[in-house]
């Protein structure tokens, strides 16, 4: 038979753990009460500002048009085209040079207005040779195209004396110098040339013109 002490000493015990576990009930109840008074602040607040500003429908989205990128710019084949039509026909193989060249112990040409000085300080090589093309092994029309754009470009860049290498004409049917002979209308029918003069046989000789070209106006 249990002793009385043992019986109060249990009793105690069991009416503390009753009171914490009272006390633990309490505060969860504030802690759910404190959670919904903070959720029926927060609806009160948001019906307050849906009263405030009334009704709301979303905002439609601009009408978006895809932007394709900007294309490249066009190519101007056709102008190009027109260049080398210019080209061609600005160079004539039927030009008659006879009463253009000076013919002395070495051919040269000066355009109107040019002096002797100009052809006697070509051959002297007192203008340094910036530039050359070689027109051997082409054929005519390919030769006078050659040559043509030489001249432009070495114009445009702003070259002074170029040479020009043609051959002796060799191998030419008959040994003619067919191609020197063209060069030479070619040349003279170039703005751009002021004058010419055949290279020193360090630099060509008969196979080759020493050309002047007049000051670009880049």
């Amino acid at each position: 038979m249990p002793r009385r002490s043992d019986t109060l000493k249990s009793l105690a015990d069991l009416g503390s753990v009753q009171r914490t576990l009272s006390e633990q009930r309490a505060r969860e109840a504030e802690a759910a009460a404190a959670r919904a008074a903070i959720a029926q602040k927060r609806a009160a607040e948001q019906d307050l500002f849906s009263r405030a500003i009334g009704a709301t429908q979303p905002l439609k989205r601009p009408a978006a048009v895809p932007l394709a990128p900007e294309p490249p710019a066009p190519i101007p084949v056709q102008h190009q085209l027109d260049e080398q039509r210019v080209l061609r026909e600005s160079l004539s193989d039927e030009f008659d040079v006879t009463t253009l060249l000076d013919v002395d112990d070495a051919m040269s040409f000066r355009r109107s207005g040019i002096g002797t000085d100009v052809t006697r300080k070509l051959r002297a090589g007192e203008w340094s040779i910036q530039r050359q093309v070689d027109l051997h092994g082409l054929r005519s029309d390919e030769a006078r195209e050659a040559l043509g754009a030489f001249i432009r470009t070495a114009y445009k860049q702003g070259m002074r004396c170029v040479r020009v290498v043609h051959g002796k004409g060799l191998g030419s049917p008959g040994k003619q110098p067919v191609l020197k002979t063209k060069t030479q209308r070619w040349l003279i029918q170039k703005n751009e040339v002021l004058a010419f003069v055949q290279a020193k046989p360090a630099e060509g000789g008969a196979g080759a013109l020493v050309v002047l070209l007049a000051p670009s106006k880049r």
